[in-house]
């Protein structure tokens, strides 16, 4: 594990990426970079490209336009596989195998790989690790492919949803061991339709919206590039509706309320109070990363409607 301080050439990028599927546009000119010892979370609506630019760093899809790098080689390179681990949403993992064997199984792949012992307790899995797979709940099969990332202790490790289907113990131990990975200098990319768990572990947000990269930084500086109030109130005006107010840069509904995005929270509530008098349970709060992927894709979050050909990517 090196101690020096991270370099400033990324570790893997896409310039100029373009995709299609047939007549869908999944990608266009995207530009993406994942710099060494950060964890960079790969945010965007379903159908946004999240999926197909991670499967091109991957290797795992066929570039059509553009350029793809990894560790300044093309991303199926076999040198660039034994330095990176990925952990995705489709597995085809044997369900017969236990998960020592299974775990055995992947390490044998790798030159130097993790103990098994540090990758069963790394994963929570050391008492499950003579059960088959295919008895293992959905929790602890992600658990499992968690442990087949990490197996050959890489560089640069991919993580698809990583804690979907996790209890919330389960979902804080996994964020403990992401962390560690930084701290020992390895570089995590994550993809997660949970927006607290890109706040609490991304250094840096990398927003994918139309196969467009339309913003990029620090948890903090993706709040700040949006409407920096919410309003949340009961009221008759509908979420339709307050989209189209000039001072709304998002709303949604959540329960009983209606959550709008704004910069112009007096302006707003002039507006809506005249359209109903008994607006009421009336908060305004600061914007959180919730409403700044709201305000600059006009969607729900990450799982929101708009699924296009990757299957909600």
């Amino acid at each position: 594990m090196s101690s020096e301080p991270p370099s400033t050439a990324p570790l893997a990028r896409l310039s100029g990426v373009s995709h299609r599927y047939g007549n869908v546009l999944a990608l266009d000119r995207l530009d993406l970079e994942v710099r060494e010892g950060e964890v960079l979370a790969v945010l965007g609506p379903n159908g946004a490209g999240k999926t197909t630019a991670v499967s091109l760093l991957l290797g795992t899809l066929t570039l059509q336009s553009g350029a793809a790098r990894v560790f300044g080689s093309a991303p199926d390179a076999a040198e660039v596989r034994l330095r990176r681990g990925a952990m995705l949403q489709v597995s085809g993992v044997p369900e017969t195998l236990t998960v020592g064997e299974h775990l055995a199984l992947f390490r044998a792949y790798y030159p130097s790989p993790l103990p098994a012992a540090r990758l069963l307790e790394m994963a929570g899995l050391r008492e499950l690790r003579d059960r088959r797979f295919g008895k293992l709940s959905g929790g602890q099969k992600q658990r499992v492919m968690f442990a087949l990332a990490l197996a050959g202790d890489p560089e640069l490790v991919f993580l698809d949803e990583p804690t979907a289907g996790l209890d919330l113990d389960g979902r804080r131990r996994l964020w403990d061991e992401i962390r560690g990975l930084k701290a020992a200098g390895r570089t995590a990319v994550l993809t997660t339709h949970y927006l607290e768990e890109a706040d609490a572990l991304a250094d840096r947000i990398a927003v994918i919206h139309r196969g467009r990269l339309i913003a990029e930084g620090t948890p903090e500086e993706i709040k700040s590039r949006t409407a920096g109030r919410v309003v949340r109130c009961v009221t008759t005006i509908t979420a339709e509706t307050a989209r189209t107010f000039p001072e709304a840069a998002g709303a949604e509904t959540k329960g009983q309320h209606l959550e709008i995005v704004t910069s112009q929270p007096e302006a707003l509530l002039r507006r809506m109070f005249a359209r109903d008098p008994e607006l009421g349970d009336l908060t305004v709060v600061g914007v959180g990363l919730e409403e700044a992927f709201l305000a600059l894709t006009g969607e729900r979050g990450p799982d929101g409607n708009g699924a296009g050909p990757e299957g909600g990517s």
